[in-house]
């Protein structure tokens, strides 16, 4: 797994994306808005005729690894490129370039909650008390060992990323859109897909807040182990605590800290 805060000199040849004679598509992205990058690089893509009509995008790991990016990275892409109207995305069969002319109507979460309102935080904790804990619970039965492995990773990175709020931040959506990848229903993580951006702004909005990446990995560390063991109950409660604790942190005043301590949850 590839977390977006990490800078790649080079891109195996073996990862490089084909195009029309053998050349590459894409070039890895290096700056913070990585998904915006990789949407104008797809874009250009489009417009030079590189990527036509018809054409399948690459699946979602694999672009992850092409361009040096996280999944949550490439997920915000593709959401960006369909509200575009320049790809569709179809269950079960991938991610198509469209023609360009027919863009769906959709009324993106992210417009209609907005963190910075008086109730956004309110309103996005209420949903995800709603979905995750049961999400939880579900991919402790029907979870397989690459989307475990992915949750892992995730893991693993954030307590690596010490002062790196960006690595931990994008370790953090990656653990929660794999535990929801684990619950094998695609409805739940067109939902959950459908709040990443609310999901990050939380994040963002609680970084000073001491000890946060402390308490939130004692809770990812649980929620793991839970789902490792198919404990749906205890998958359950564990993800149902970690929610209270990200609530309490999000209500919690900022304090200042040194440049680069943050915290995520």
């Amino acid at each position: 797994m590839r977390y977006s805060s990490r800078t790649i000199a080079r891109l195996p040849a073996d990862c490089a994306p084909p195009r029309a004679g053998g050349k590459t598509v894409y070039k890895l992205v290096r700056t913070s808005r990585l998904y915006e990058q990789i949407v104008q690089q797809i874009e250009e893509s489009i417009v030079k005729g590189d990527l036509k009509a018809g054409d399948q995008l690459p699946a979602e790991r694999d672009l992850a690894q092409r361009f040096g990016v996280s999944r949550t990275a490439v997920r915000e892409a593709v959401k960006a490129l369909r509200e575009k109207g320049l790809v569709e995305a179809y269950s079960g069969r991938g991610t198509f370039i469209t023609d360009g002319t027919t863009q769906a109507v959709r009324q993106s979460l992210d417009l209609m909650v907005k963190i910075g309102q008086p109730e956004g935080s309110t309103h996005l904790a209420e949903v995800r008390a709603i979905l995750e804990p049961e999400i939880a619970a579900l991919a402790a039965v029907r979870i397989q060992e690459p989307e475990l492995t992915t949750m892992r990773e995730a893991v693993a990175a954030m307590d690596r990323a010490g002062q790196d709020p960006e690595t931990y931040i994008e370790a953090d959506l990656d653990f929660h859109l794999a535990l929801a990848e684990g619950a094998a229903n695609p409805l739940i993580l067109s939902l959950l897909d459908s709040i990443v951006g609310l999901l990050r702004e939380q994040r963002l909005r609680i970084f000073r807040v001491p000890g946060g990446p402390e308490r939130g990995q004692i809770h990812h560390k649980r929620i793991l182990d839970a789902v490792e063991r198919h404990d749906a109950e205890k998958a359950r409660e564990a993800m149902r605590s970690h929610l209270s604790q990200v609530r309490d942190d999000s209500q919690a005043p900022a304090a200042k800290r040194a440049p680069g301590k943050h915290a995520a949850h």
